[in-house]
């Protein structure tokens, strides 16, 4: 078996008087591909310099095979000390690499090499870092959250690059598409150790809760063991037996043991303060178009939002999705066309930038306002500390400035601040950048148990495809088209008609209309056939058919003996059941794509 490429061996390392990591190992094969995994605040970015050379443990060992190349991507690039986008990137080059290599992934990246730094968006500084980390060709790529502020035609580029790639990878990420499509190990770091999952990452969440259930066993064992050997203290000791220092000292070790038990991390307590309920429609938006400097961004879009919708807006960096979302939230009007906000909306914004937040101001003081220890969370007032803990902030934190903070604990503060304002109107724009998978799964849950209406731009996959109701997706140029369902939903669609997946951003020349808009404004319109009117007529009964059959297939199975009564009935209940599920699903989609076509038929 070949030796590993990198080898970190019982690192340690302490911050502030505190042990970050204690017993941590990370073990990188040739060709091999890590996910590293763990909450927000674990150690995974620390232990990920480590491993690039950057930071030096307290103890542990780090082994480098002789010769072999290794590049980091950091969570935060810094290109401030260079003039332009080439020469960040070129600067990552050994000598006798290829400078086409650069310009190359610059190009399939949409990057301009000569443009300045400073004019480079979040999502342009993360490509510009994804370029001079791929472009040496390394044989170890350590990445840390690289599809932060990616749009999803880069994150899909970027899987398709790293699956080309021979090198060895190491992922820290949030996007469990993402961590799924790329790995084939998983590194769990919890608690300054470390342990090690040799499958990828869709088999990695209940490998944990496993782990998990187990240790909450063993320290139930320990507290019965305790309460024993305190009853035989009390009860069951003579005095001659007051002697065995043994047994009491064994008691003292018990106690030692479970006062310095670290369990893990609490989850967050993410709850939304609702406001009053709205009106059932929400936002009615008729015809309406943009440009900007004689570049359309939206052309003649129509939509209708009723309470307790969930809307995903999908598309590319540049496409227009801020814009769009606010033209429809009423805080941009458009060039022509109509938005009507139903009655009685209160809305409440979480913007991509965190710009809410100021890095000077301490933790309790974002929340608080400035104003004494009280959060008023939806008319109610709280404690900062018991609130702070709500969503995994310790108290030690409450001074800590923000500035100060890590991506992730920002997002948390950023979340805590919007949700204690009351609102049926939620507007979240990226929401999951930097949030750990635990948190981005309380997020979903809120958003599935919120009584009001949720608009999200987001360009993770896996959370589109939980939360979403239907999606409005950029279809190039200035054309915008609504999808039932998540993004997977839409891809399915899109394909059905031979469309790609998401389309990228093709800007059009000044004056000039698009030419998906025009090739759509010169398309006929279609029609309802009489095909699609019959299956619309029929599909209802087919669907109550095979929810009906689903449900007598689902008793017959939770029958506990009937396997061992008649192991060939159970295997074909089975494989009925996964038919009839996915007959169900198809024609699901097939009467909403029907619904949503004549409902834009009878629209326009």
């Amino acid at each position: 078996m070949a030796p590993p490429l990198l080898h970190l061996r019982d690192i340690a390392l302490t911050f502030g008087g505190a042990p970050l990591l204690e017993a941590a190992e990370l073990k990188v094969d040739p060709g091999g591909r890590v996910a590293l995994v763990g909450r927000n605040g674990s150690g995974k970015s620390t232990l990920l310099k480590i491993a690039a050379g950057l930071v030096l443990p307290d103890k542990g060992t780090r082994f480098l095979q002789p010769g072999a190349r290794v590049r980091y991507l950091p969570q935060e690039p810094d290109l401030s000390a260079y003039a332009t986008v080439l020469a960040y990137v070129e600067a990552g080059l050994d000598e006798g690499d290829d400078t086409h290599q650069a310009r190359r992934i610059l190009g399939e990246l949409g990057l301009d090499p000569d443009v300045p730094p400073q004019r480079l968006s979040g999502g342009e500084v993360r490509r510009a870092a994804l370029a001079r980390t791929l472009a040496p060709s390394p044989d170890v790529l350590l990445l840390d959250e690289p599809t932060n502020h990616l749009d999803l035609p880069a994150i899909e580029w970027l899987e398709g690059e790293l699956k080309a790639s021979p090198a060895a990878l190491v992922l820290i990420s949030h996007d469990r598409r993402f961590l799924t499509a790329m790995s084939r190990q998983c590194v769990w770091l919890d608690r300054g150790a470390t342990r090690t999952l040799d499958r990828g990452f869709d088999a990695f969440e209940e490998w944990r809760d496993q782990l998990m259930e187990e240790e909450e066993r063993e320290r139930h064992k320990l507290d019965r063991q305790i309460v024993r050997e305190q009853d035989w203290l009390r009860y069951g000791v003579t005095a001659r037996r007051k002697r065995n220092v043994r047994r009491l000292a064994q008691l003292h070790d018990l106690r030692a043991r479970a006062k310095n038990w670290h369990g893990p991390q609490g989850d967050a307590k993410i709850a939304a303060a609702e406001g009053g309920t709205s009106g059932t429609l929400v936002i009615e938006a008729k015809d309406i178009s943009i440009s900007f400097v004689g570049r359309e961004i939206v052309s003649r879009f129509s939509t209708r939002i009723h309470r307790g919708d969930r809307v995903g807006v999908i598309g590319a960096n540049g496409a227009g999705k801020t814009t769009l979302l606010k033209m429809l939230t009423g805080n941009l009007a458009p060039d022509s066309g109509q938005v009507r906000l139903g009655s009685a909306v209160e809305m409440v914004t979480l913007d991509q930038m965190r710009s809410s937040l100021d890095a000077d101001e301490t933790l309790s003081g974002t929340l608080t306002g400035g104003r004494g220890d009280q959060v008023i969370v939806g008319g109610q007032s709280r404690h900062v500390m018991s609130y702070m803990k709500d969503f995994l902030f310790t108290p030690d934190q409450a001074r800590q400035p923000v500035g100060a903070l890590s991506g992730g604990e920002r997002g948390r503060l950023a979340l805590a601040v919007a949700m204690a304002r009351p609102s049926n109107l939620l507007v979240l724009d990226e929401p999951t950048n930097d949030l750990d998978l635990e948190t981005l799964d309380l997020l979903q849950e809120l958003i599935g148990d919120y009584a009001g209406t949720v608009l999200v731009v987001s360009h993770d996959r896996d959370f589109l495809d939980r939360v979403a109701s239907f999606v409005i997706a950029h279809e190039g140029g200035a054309l915008w088209r609504e999808y039932p369902g998540g993004y997977s939903d839409m891809v399915r669609q899109r394909a059905a008609k031979g469309l790609a997946g998401v389309m990228p951003v093709q800007p059009a020349k000044p004056g000039e209309r698009p030419k998906q808009v025009r090739e759509a404004a010169a398309a006929p319109a279609r029609k309802l056939s009489f095909k699609d009117k019959h299956a619309l007529e029929t599909l209802p009964g087919e669907i109550a058919g095979l929810q009906k059959k689903i449900a007598a297939l689902q008793a017959m199975l939770a029958d506990s003996g009937l396997y061992a009564r008649d192991a060939a009935a159970f295997a074909r209940a089975t494989a009925d059941l996964e038919k009839a599920s996915r007959a169900l699903d198809e024609s699901e989609t097939r009467w909403l794509e029907l619904e949503m076509l004549r409902d834009a038929l009878e629209r326009g």
